[in-house]
């Protein structure tokens, strides 16, 4: 098992920036691939951006050219920085994992930390 904590949400005015985090902490070893969802009031969850186990990233049109998702396999941690905030990127922001065990694929996903930019 995989378990997840998420930090660096809050308020920020548009323009501002944020990084969030991403720990994990179990079976690490089998995490492939590491993604970062929105959630919005009444609004399905979203994929924003994910990084897998050899650094290779993709973003949602949306994010393109103002988040960065990055790793530290040493601290077992993902970032998200998000630069040039928008009103429209507020939402509950949930890390979630796939892992992979040689056998079955799994998912594990944290709690979420809330983003809002408003001014």
């Amino acid at each position: 098992q995989v378990q997840l904590v998420e930090y660096g949400g809050g308020l920020v005015q548009p323009g501002g920036s944020l990084r969030l985090s991403c720990v994990a902490s179990g079976s690490v070893g089998e995490i492939v691939a590491t993604g970062w969802y929105r959630q919005t009031i009444g609004d399905q969850r979203d994929l924003i951006s994910a990084i897998t186990k050899d650094g290779v990233t993709n973003y949602a049109d949306s994010v393109k050219d103002r988040f960065t998702i990055s790793r530290d396999n040493a601290k077992n941690t993902v970032y998200l920085d998000m630069n040039s905030l928008k009103p429209e990127d507020t939402g509950v922001y949930t890390c979630m994992v796939r892992t992979n065990n040689g056998l079955t694929d799994q998912h594990y996903r944290g709690q979420g930390t809330q983003v809002t930019v408003s001014s």
